[in-house]
């Protein structure tokens, strides 16, 4: 079993990802979904986030280039890029969703040098539109941004040429796709499900 898959069972399991065919949920956008996820139900499992840190890691070792900061996307991608950061003992930020309304107008929390190399972390990525926001403005501070890494995807369509359109890439731990296999290898899905559930994604 990959890690991929192993963190696919892990968020089925504690039900950071719950999916249910037949009776869909609402997202705060109003889309019916026959999938929700809150990737910030890990915070409160020592064993599966050390797990997404050492994936995360992993990744990071198979770069080009090598980050000098570790960004994190307010609110849920914060803890994991804090834990990512000790791991690989690099200095860290945050990027707020907007500048704060007092005080100094902050957007980003830390301190970014031009140039500096950066991998933001989210914890999910949906259509992609807050991570993007996240690495812009981190750009408009001079930073380099090396990539996006998030825990989950939908793997949407809209979240891949979004990206392509603002010139970045992204990359996650885990997705939609080995969620419906861990399924149906379970015995919790049948196929005609997977086919229902896999077109449902490609259509949004």
């Amino acid at each position: 079993m990959t890690l991929s898959q192993d963190l696919a069972r892990d968020l089925l399991e504690m039900k950071a990802v719950q999916i249910n065919p037949n009776e869909y949920f609402t997202w705060t956008s109003g889309i019916k979904s026959p999938i929700y996820c809150d990737n910030r139900l890990t915070m409160s499992y020592p064993t599966i986030r050390r797990k997404i840190v050492e994936a995360f890691v992993q990744k990071i070792k198979e770069m080009d280039e090598q980050p000098e900061v570790i960004a994190g996307c307010a609110t849920a991608g914060i803890p994991h890029a804090a834990w990512l950061a000790e791991r690989l003992d690099l200095p860290m930020v945050y990027v707020r969703s907007k500048p704060k309304g007092h005080g100094k107008g902050n957007q980003i929390e830390g301190e970014i040098k031009e140039g500096q190399k950066v991998l933001v972390i989210e914890d999910l990525i949906s259509t992609g539109g807050s991570s993007i926001e996240s690495a812009k403005a981190l750009e408009k501070e001079g930073a380099k941004i090396l990539d996006v890494f998030a825990i989950f995807s939908y793997g949407l369509k809209k979240a891949t040429q979004q990206f392509e359109a603002a010139n970045l890439s992204f990359s996650t731990i885990t997705n939609f796709d080995e969620l419906i296999d861990a399924l149906v290898e379970d015995d919790k899905l049948n196929n005609q499900q997977k086919k229902e559930l896999l077109e449902w994604r490609d259509n949004l």
